[in-house]
């Protein structure tokens, strides 16, 4: 029962993450990296503030949590640093092949290697036991994600250049590709960072939100990659201007402070649904790639909502849905031993 409530709250969280490039939408006449540095703002620094503070426990403080061992802090915001290479062009593959096929794309690198890599440094061996289990999953997630890869390369052959640009404008296979599989294997960092800074926790604070001090140290590293490049571009395209558009400033801050709090939702569902997950080792190893085995079966609905799918044929919509069922499946799998 425990773990089907971790599951919940893991999905709500995703559904979350997974609805926070809808907000993005109702964005008004800022270019990209105006509005992705101002979301990021709410995404990786006032959010994540806010979630690790429920972490302190009465009597103490964030500072003195961090303090419990600033060096695990400091790796843990260096691998941040490197997961904002994986958030920034996870944003340009969005750009470039839309939400459905480029979140697929990016979080099932993303699962495989932030699963597979901290059980490794944990000198889990993958091909007995518990770790053979962890890498079965693994697998199928991956060939759930493919499936759907294979769908959205339906996708683009059946639809001629004009519908393509009208699903996504900038749409650009080849080079969306190339983003996307960078963005997964940078990604994976952020679970590496976690793992980094799993130290930062202090006597008294509450299970649920143990992991959120690690996630506000990790987002922080992003937040710097991810800022240096928007400036940089702002610098370039002269966008600095955005930010003074009083006509829309206010409503391009609301609906980037909500894609700021969905994209957020995800890692606060993580912490809490792993305090479910105490009692199963497996269900805790896999816990990141359920959590991106869900973001990609949301965002795939989201694609279909937005009729990113809108005109494929019956094969393509076949495949979509079987791609879908193998990721719902591998997020059962390691609960059945």
């Amino acid at each position: 029962m425990n773990i089907l409530i971790g599951l919940l709250i893991i999905a709500v969280g995703s559904f979350g993450q997974s609805s926070s490039y809808v907000p993005i939408r109702k964005v008004k006449e800022w270019s990209w990296e105006s509005f992705w540095l101002t979301q990021g703002v709410f995404a990786w620094l006032v959010f994540p503030l806010l979630g690790a503070l429920l972490a302190v426990p009465a009597g103490s403080s964030l500072g003195q949590i961090i303090a419990v061992d600033t060096s695990a802090a400091i790796k843990a915001m260096g691998f941040g640093i490197l997961w904002g290479v994986g958030g920034l062009t996870f944003g340009l593959s969005m750009r470039y092949l839309g939400v459905a096929l480029g979140q697929s794309i990016a979080l099932g690198t993303c699962a495989a290697f932030g699963t597979l890599i901290p059980a490794l440094m944990a000198g889990t061996d993958l091909f007995h036991g518990t770790g053979l289990i962890l890498l079965i999953g693994v697998c199928i997630t991956l060939a759930g994600i493919a499936v759907i890869g294979y769908a959205g390369g339906l996708r683009a052959q059946n639809m001629t250049e004009e519908e393509r640009k009208a699903a996504v404008k900038d749409f650009a296979l080849s080079k969306g590709l190339l983003v996307a599989l960078l963005s997964g294997v940078m990604s994976a960092c952020f679970a590496l960072g976690l793992e980094a800074g799993a130290p930062l926790v202090v006597e008294g604070a509450s299970e649920l939100f143990q992991t959120l001090p690690a996630t506000l140290m990790v987002t922080c590293g992003g937040f710097l990659t991810n800022a240096a490049y928007c400036l940089y571009q702002n610098t370039k395209n002269k966008t600095f201007g955005d930010y003074g558009k009083k006509e829309v400033l206010v409503n391009n801050l609301l609906f980037c402070a909500l894609a700021g709090l969905l994209w957020y939702s995800q890692f606060f569902g993580l912490s809490m649904g792993k305090s479910f997950f105490t009692e199963s080792s497996v269900m805790l190893a896999f816990s990141w790639s359920i959590l991106m085995s869900l973001n990609v079966i949301f965002s795939n609905v989201w694609g279909i909502l937005l009729k990113e799918w809108k005109g494929v044929s019956a094969k393509t919509v076949m495949v979509l849905i079987t791609g879908m069922c193998i990721l719902i499946f591998s997020l059962l799998f390691p609960n059945l031993f």
